[in-house]
């Protein structure tokens, strides 16, 4: 999926590290994005039964850290993709 936009001329990148800001200083952790699109997109990968909870709090965590107000988590284990894909927005209040 990566190379299918890079080749569309839209910047995306993939495994972009994603370190915690705490109290002026920058944490190192083991977050890391599946998908970045455009700068602005974060777009979370998964191959199960359901999506759950915790997959959405996964999403949530990623789009507060990273500042992007739109997230998609996209569930690759289904007949049609249109059924896997979950749309989420966070606004920074």
């Amino acid at each position: 999926m990566v190379y299918e936009l890079q080749k569309r001329g839209i910047n995306t990148e993939s495994e972009v590290r994603l370190p915690i800001r705490y109290d002026g200083i920058q944490i190192e952790s083991g977050y890391r994005i599946d998908m970045l699109v455009a700068d602005q997109i974060v777009v979370e990968n998964k191959s199960v039964d359901q999506i759950l909870p915790i997959h959405q709090a996964q999403l949530l965590t990623y789009l507060k850290l990273s500042g992007c107000s739109l997230g998609l988590l996209l569930n690759w284990k289904v007949k049609r993709i249109k059924e896997g894909i979950q749309r989420m927005l966070w606004r920074k209040e």
